[in-house]
């Protein structure tokens, strides 16, 4: 990633065709009318669907306030604008490469370290503690929306299996993610492995040695930090509570467009989607933007976990959902990562021109 910053090619292009062409087969093969769809989205109620706009920016600023007030805590100074505006480019790499979360975090290290030099281990403790309350929020949403369903008697068979699995596997995620963050040890053997490795595969010919201490550096930078958190709760719980702040408005956004749209739903069914529809674009399977497996799945979670919910109402819902929780975020953050990369690249230049009229100017060898 260079101060040019990302650049759309034809292969995500291609790739964003193939996510729709499979979204559409979908509604093909299971009969529903498109243009139907069309119609039920040109009847919803305009200012509850606005409501929903409000939400996803709203998500992602409190999801912006909850990592900040982790970075600030570490002495790492950022501004609200800033860290609303690196969240935001986050998002974008997150969309356009087939990396999801793992490239929006890389991102935000990118960013703060090219503004503060020597940051690095304290931003990526920051993330990975800010990663650590998102999947705790995530199994908990997911045991409540579970219970609550299961107690209505509509959840059953390989839907209760396959959501029952989701919540072990995020589980043990959460477990090992936070053990290794107690384990300094277990990093630093993670790093010598990985040298080895690769001075196994260059068989010499990089040189790895400053690399290597880079990288031990960051390590025990990190560690340093993490232990910061562990002694400081009122830091964590500051952090969580903005977290659960912003995912409720992430769970507002699917359920105000169902009300939108004339349509009650219960929230253990939005709870329970939600959160499937986030795991399920953690996995990098390879297709940028997003698109089609979230939607196929929000379609079907939808259509089978409400019982006054038909398949229709259920796709219709989903494109609406998908306009602004993909394509709002996706313009948005393709214009905080423009803007930002642009500002970069004059910077320079600004910095010359202030030098320049900050310099003493003189006439016949005399300072004026």
């Amino acid at each position: 990633m260079g101060s040019s910053g990302y650049r759309i090619t034809w292969k995500t292009i291609i790739l964003l065709a193939v996510g729709i062409g499979a979204f559409l087969l979908y509604l093909f093969l299971f009969k529903v009318d498109i243009f139907a769809i069309i119609d039920k989205a040109r009847g919803m109620d305009l200012s509850l669907y606005l409501l929903a706009l409000s939400c996803v920016v709203l998500d992602t600023f409190f999801f912006a306030m909850a990592w900040r007030s982790l970075l600030n805590f570490l002495a790492v100074r950022l501004s609200i604008i800033k860290s609303f505006l690196y969240v935001w480019y986050g998002v974008f790499m997150d969309i356009v490469i087939p990396a999801e979360s793992i490239s929006g975090e890389i991102s935000r290290v990118y960013l703060v370290t090219r503004e503060q030099n020597g940051a690095q281990g304290k931003v990526v403790a920051s993330l990975v503690a800010h990663r650590l309350m998102g999947m705790a929020i995530n199994v908990a949403s997911l045991f409540i929306g579970i219970f609550l369903l299961l107690v209505r008697g509509q959840l059953y068979g390989i839907v209760l299996t396959l959501l029952l699995f989701l919540v072990v596997a995020t589980s043990v995620g959460l477990i090992l993610l936070f053990s290794l963050c107690l384990r300094e040890k277990w990093t630093l053997k993670l790093i010598d492995g990985a040298m080895k490795f690769a001075a196994f595969v260059s068989r010499g010919r990089w040189k790895l040695t400053s690399i290597k201490e880079e990288a031990l550096k960051a390590a025990r930078m990190f560690h340093d930090s993490i232990k910061e958190y562990m002694r400081s709760p009122k830091t964590i719980i500051t952090s969580f509570c903005l977290s659960m702040i912003s995912w409720i408005f992430a769970v507002g956004v699917a359920y105000l467009v169902f009300l939108s749209l004339g349509v009650q739903i219960q929230l253990s069914v939005v709870l329970v989607t939600t959160t499937i529809v986030v795991a399920v674009k953690s996995i990098p399977i390879g297709i940028p933007f997003e698109v089609g497996l979230p939607e196929i799945t929000m379609s079907t979670l939808f259509g089978l976990l409400s019982p006054n919910i038909t398949l229709q109402t259920a796709a219709t819902a989903t494109v609406l959902i998908r306009i602004l929780t993909l394509w709002l975020r996706f313009f948005i953050g393709f214009a905080a990562q423009q803007w930002l990369e642009i500002r970069t690249i004059r910077q320079p230049s600004l910095k010359l021109g202030r030098a320049s009229l900050e310099k003493p100017k003189s006439v016949s060898g005399h300072i004026l």
